[in-house]
């Protein structure tokens, strides 16, 4: 009697030129099933990944501005942002006929614009004809269209359907602006080359974003707190653009003169609770496309509050910190008549002999002087800024904040 073991394998018996495994394309067919051979061919046009679900993020957005007094209330960093991109934008010495705002969210940006940074200083808003805020979500948009802005200013709000397609001609705006908007995009690269497209010749964008270590406190401790309650890690958090890769990127869209930098501020929350009830309100929610649908469970709350408590909380103090590391960069269109950087080597100033303050002159007009941690580099309008700051102070979460 055979073994129990060798049944299947003789009533699964097979001819011979079928047997071995290496040659199963071999077996015969059917002469009535005709056999199709097809090809795979790249799809037209580039590659893109999507990271993001737009339609979430646009639900987001809408259900965030249903509710205009609490929309208001969490304001302070978008606020904040946009004071220091308008801030950036000063430093640029010309008048700007029309301007867009792209990603405007509820035009934080042109409250930022009109309003004096000192009492010495008119807005920015007085070198600007007209400005053009372009948003993907209406409610948010139009939120504060009743409320009056400290400055005239000429503002014509639009909706578009995505902002990875700007629906805008060629050499139409005199600059480009954009506050806490671009991380959201899936196709970062496309957005670029239609700004550039959209710029008159020797024409800036200027823009913040978050990126980097964004929210490390609150991503490490969903993660630690999901491996310890659930034994794995789930995408609670958006993945962020680093600042290494937006030199890249701008150069690939085609601009010119770039500068960029990163600035962190850290808010301070009563607690892990409060700092995901104010993202939700500000309509930064978790949008990633393989995001776990539904909430996240009591436990796993639970266990995140206390290791976030426990890592980063201060003996002796109430509440935590959440770090926002925000990704400032400025490009400029390419022109013909764009000053071109030296060559390597033709220095004429040693940073020793500016170190200890006050300024320096070189020929051609370039002015190089060090005041308050920040050297400040200028030729003709323009200027580029190494800022070495301190440790961030804490903030606290306020309408008013002002640093």
């Amino acid at each position: 009697m055979r073994p129990l073991a060798l049944r299947p394998l003789l009533r699964c018996r097979r001819p011979a030129i079928s047997s071995f495994p290496s040659f199963p394309s071999i077996r015969p067919s059917s002469p009535f099933t005709p056999r199709t051979r097809t090809y795979a061919v790249q799809a037209p046009g580039a590659p893109t990944l999507q990271v993001f679900n737009s339609h979430v993020k646009h639900l987001q957005k809408e259900r965030a501005a249903s509710n205009p007094e609490q929309s208001r209330e969490v304001d302070y960093l978008r606020d904040e942002i946009a004071t220091r991109l308008a801030d950036r934008l000063l430093d640029i010495n010309r008048d700007f006929p029309h301007i867009l705002d792209l990603g405007a969210n509820a035009c934080n940006l042109s409250r930022a614009l009109t309003t004096p940074l000192s009492s010495t200083e008119p807005p920015a808003s007085e070198r600007i004809g007209h400005l053009t805020c372009a948003e993907t979500s209406p409610t948010l948009l139009h939120r504060d269209d009743a409320l009056p802005l400290p400055s005239p200013l000429a503002i014509t709000r639009t909706v578009l359907p995505t902002l990875e397609s700007l629906p805008y001609g060629a050499d139409t705006f005199d600059a480009i602006l954009s506050s806490l908007a671009l991380h959201w995009v899936n196709d970062l690269p496309a957005l670029l080359a239609h700004a550039n497209r959209a710029l008159k010749p020797d024409a800036p964008i200027l823009a913040a974003m978050f990126g980097g270590d964004t929210l490390f406190e609150l991503r490490t401790a969903l993660q630690l707190a999901s491996q310890e309650r659930r034994g794995g890690v789930a995408p609670h958090t958006s993945p962020l653009a680093d600042v290494r890769d937006i030199g890249g990127l701008l150069t690939k869209a085609g601009f010119k003169l770039l500068t960029v930098d990163v600035e962190d501020i850290v808010v301070e929350f009563p607690d892990i609770f409060a700092l995901m009830k104010d993202l939700q309100a500000m309509g930064e929610s978790n949008a990633v496309l393989g995001r776990e649908m539904g909430g996240i469970g009591r436990e796993v709350l639970a266990a995140a509050s206390g290791i976030y408590k426990e890592l980063y909380g201060e003996p002796g103090k109430e509440g935590v910190p959440a770090t926002f590391r925000v990704i400032f960069f400025i490009g400029w269109k390419e022109s013909p008549d764009q000053r071109k950087p030296l060559e390597r080597g033709t220095g004429e100033v040693n940073m020793k002999d500016i170190v200890g303050g006050g300024g320096y002159k070189v020929e051609g007009g370039c002015r190089i002087f060090c005041r308050n941690n920040v050297f400040v580099l200028g030729f003709g309008r323009l200027f580029c800024f190494v800022y070495a700051p301190p440790t961030p102070a804490p903030l606290t979460p306020s309408s008013n904040l002002c640093l």
